[in-house]
């Protein structure tokens, strides 16, 4: 082979290998950008207790020094379908036990009081992400279907119809919180703080409104997928 076609060779070797890289690194780059906007969807199991009390309205100030905190079940599911790397919306299903308690010699009664709630929660968050960490606000509804309350040792079941001493079974309320994230080969465990705010007044004959810090911990599972994801 001659000197001009040893050439030739080389120079159509260098731009082969120079378009051929270029075309590499164009590719990387789309799939960079790819990776930015794809969305995080995960499927969650949660379950832990969540610390609850009551509010009592215009009255609050009086109860102050009467009201504790009562512990309480919180369990269920959580999807979080992600729209961007750094947004998402996650919708949950969960049963909650929440309440209050007053200790004796309260403005109401003179004796210990402790309500329970046996509520299934719908919340619907939008979540955004830094990194590891999210912060997430948004509405909630829940649904009261049974409960109890204890005067001293003594448990007897509430009742739902409009009537004194009687409460609502619908119950709306407002969420906002945050959490961190431990990534875990493809799955991922996260530890989920929220402070829950009830808009509605649960009680017919006074004011009475739930509110709650709930500290859960998911175990998550990537969903394969997600209709609300960047294409």
């Amino acid at each position: 082979m001659n000197k001009k076609k040893q050439l030739g060779l080389i120079v159509a070797m260098i731009l082969l290998y120079g378009n051929s890289f270029g075309q590499t690194k164009e590719l990387r780059s789309e799939q960079n950008k790819v990776n930015e906007k794809s969305a995080e969807t995960y499927f969650d199991l949660m379950i832990t207790t969540a610390s609850t009390n009551l509010n009592y309205g215009s009255s609050n100030s009086a109860f102050s020094d009467y009201k504790k905190e009562t512990k309480g079940i919180h369990a269920g599911v959580s999807f979080q379908a992600g729209i961007s790397s750094k947004f998402s919306l996650v919708s949950e299903l969960y049963y909650i036990r929440k309440g209050g308690e007053l200790t004796a010699n309260n403005p109401l009664t003179n004796q210990n009081t402790i309500l329970r709630l046996n509520a299934v929660e719908l919340p619907v968050l939008a979540r955004f992400h830094f990194g590891k960490f999210y912060l997430n606000a948004g509405p909630s509804i829940a649904y009261n279907f049974s409960g109890t309350r204890k005067i001293d040792d003594v448990s007897t079941a509430i009742s739902f119809n409009n009537s004194i001493d009687a409460f609502k079974r619908l119950d709306a309320g407002i969420q906002v919180g945050g959490g961190i994230i431990f990534p875990i080969k493809q799955k991922r465990l996260a530890l989920d703080f929220r402070y829950c705010y009830g808009l509605t007044n649960i009680s017919y004959d006074k004011q009475m409104f739930s509110r709650g810090l709930i500290i859960s911990v998911h175990f998550s599972t990537p969903w394969k997928t997600n209709p609300l994801g960047k294409k």
